[in-house]
């Protein structure tokens, strides 16, 4: 029997996150939102509004838009939704400014760039240290805690991964550039943040955390591992720092709390910030860091083969990034049908899901393509997924 009912149309789950079909977490902006933010904000130059904001006006337009793409998400026919960082202006920023100790620009003073096809470029934010480290309770438990009511299906709520703090600070060179003279203690404050955050979470009802992290992804470019050894490190000794301080972290979260690594090479507005695959990075990605599962960016072949793979331990979820969520181009069952098959030669199938490669918007500019068009990218998955996995 057919039938076009969400529910006809769900994936099939496994019995906890990463589902089979699942997203990474932003989408595109409506107009009336990115209207409303600058009505209310003012205009959005790039080091303007670098942080969550406490206006009444503009929240209560965001609830409006989120409940719609929550609605998208349940319409598609997927197990987990996001509220598309609709509250946010940068994936990472929002979290990270809601705390004590920083401050940000993005004035050309990190030698890390945004790159697109035709070589244009533009330089990254920079992440300052200019205080201890305080957590404070923001915008991004208020945020779950809406989505949480809002929404049928599994909530998913984002964070940028704790190593970003480090690496977007230009490394140990940078950090000790500001307040801190001790690394240990630097570090130290970043995990008891990152741990009350996680807490907050966890006490609001949080049972899907995803870290989005840049800095491994990184470090499978050989230009990116020349600047961080510019910055006096070994990349092969700072990919098992990260591993560590991701595992402090993670230490105190629950069992019942699945916990994702989405592992990104740059999505904004089309462009990105690094290229390799993960070969010189996996065993200790798959091995070395306690998470359930890790969302891979294999939409270009700028992310290299599925062959690392092979290092996927039991018990782990890799969900492959296979669709692009920077091109309009509607992927093709038959194409994400043979990628799956490509990838199953070096990790079983049951250990395989399927997403975008990265969210829709990880800036409010968002990635060239429609609503209309990114919804039928979702249902793509639902229905790849569906013949794949069959329920």
């Amino acid at each position: 029997m057919v039938t076009s009912s969400a529910a006809a149309r769900m994936a099939p789950r496994l019995s906890s996150p990463p589902f089979r079909a699942d997203v990474v977490g932003s989408f595109l902006r409506p107009a009336k939102l990115k209207a409303a933010r600058e009505q209310i904000l003012g205009p959005q130059t790039p080091d303007q509004h670098l942080g969550p904001h406490d206006n009444a006006e503009l929240r209560a337009i965001e609830d409006e838009c989120i409940r719609e793409v929550i609605a998208t998400q349940e319409r598609a026919g997927l197990h987990a939704a996001t509220d598309g960082e609709f509250r946010r202006r940068s994936w990472w920023l929002d979290l990270i400014m809601g705390w004590e100790g920083f401050s940000a620009n993005r004035q050309g003073t990190t030698e890390m760039m945004w790159r697109n096809k035709d070589g244009t470029t533009q330089p990254f934010s920079r992440l300052w240290v200019n205080g201890p480290i305080r957590w404070r309770k923001g915008a991004t438990v208020r945020a779950f805690e809406f989505l949480r009511a809002n929404t049928r299906l599994v909530p998913k709520v984002t964070l940028p991964a704790p190593i970003l703090v480090h690496m977007y600070a230009r490394g140990n060179q940078g950090v000790l550039e500001g307040h801190y003279k001790d690394l240990d203690l630097f570090w130290s404050d970043v995990i008891s943040a990152y741990r009350q955050e996680i807490d907050a979470l966890v006490k609001a009802g949080a049972t899907y955390i995803q870290f989005d992290d840049t800095s491994i992804p990184f470090l499978c470019d050989p230009m990116h591992r020349a600047t961080v050894e510019r910055w006096g490190a070994k990349p092969d000794d700072l990919l098992q720092l990260y591993a560590r301080r991701m595992n402090e972290v993670l230490a105190q979260v629950p069992e019942h709390v699945a916990v994702t690594l989405h592992q990104c090479r740059g999505n904004r507005e089309g462009n990105w910030g690094a290229e390799g695959g993960y070969d010189l990075v996996a065993d200790v990605l798959f091995n070395g860091i306690d998470v359930d599962g890790y969302f891979l960016e294999y939409d270009s072949p700028r992310a290299g083969g599925f062959a690392p793979l092979r290092f996927l331990p039991k018990g782990k979820i890799v969900v492959l990034g296979i669709m692009s969520s920077k091109t309009p181009v509607l992927e093709t069952k038959e194409d994400l049908t043979r990628r799956i098959e490509e990838a199953q030669k070096f990790a079983p199938l049951d250990q395989l899901a399927i997403s975008p490669q990265c969210g829709f918007a990880s800036s409010i500019g968002g990635n060239p393509m429609t609503e209309a068009q990114q919804e039928a990218k979702l249902m793509r998955l639902v229905e790849v997924a569906r013949s794949i996995w069959p329920a």
